[in-house]
């Protein structure tokens, strides 16, 4: 039984045979081929406008220019309207979800940030900053006692 897919054994002067007139097609053709004139043709176009190749030591793009004190105002300008959400943290606590659903109007939760502590203050859930609670005119507002920097904001994450 024979499977279709495999090619019957040739003798070994058909594959000879049929490989030298393969290879005399291809050297008649190179003259009268007109995909191989357009390829050389399109290589030589390619060069001529890309010029020589850059080299190693050589650049590829042009060096950004210095920004000047204006430059670099207005690059800080585009961003000042971008919205951010801030939010003052009193404290937190875990509860289950049964104690979740026990809460009702007046119910009170034990945070664990204690009274005259520093509150978090938070841009889009970073922590920046914290301070204490001020009222003025009737309405609570927050007074920054402390700027925090980035290793005292990995040491926060950690509580």
């Amino acid at each position: 039984m024979t499977d279709s897919n495999t090619v019957p054994p040739q003798e070994p002067d058909e594959w000879a045979d049929a490989l030298a007139e393969q290879a005399a097609d291809a050297a008649d053709a190179g003259d009268d081929d007109p995909w191989a004139a357009a390829l050389a043709e399109q290589e030589q176009v390619e060069a001529a406008v890309a010029g020589p190749a850059p080299s190693a030591g050589s650049s590829l793009f042009k060096p950004l220019p210095t920004p000047t004190p204006t430059a670099a105002a207005r690059e800080l300008e585009m961003i000042m309207d971008i919205p951010v959400k801030l939010s003052v943290e009193l404290g937190r606590t875990r509860i289950t979800i049964k104690q979740l659903l026990e809460l009702a109007q007046g119910s009170v939760l034990a945070l664990d940030g204690l009274a005259g502590e520093p509150m978090d203050i938070l841009i889009n859930s970073y922590l920046i900053a914290q301070g204490e609670v001020v009222v003025v005119d009737d309405k609570y507002g927050i007074r920054i006692t402390e700027i925090i920097t980035p290793s005292e904001r990995v040491q926060k994450l950690n509580r």
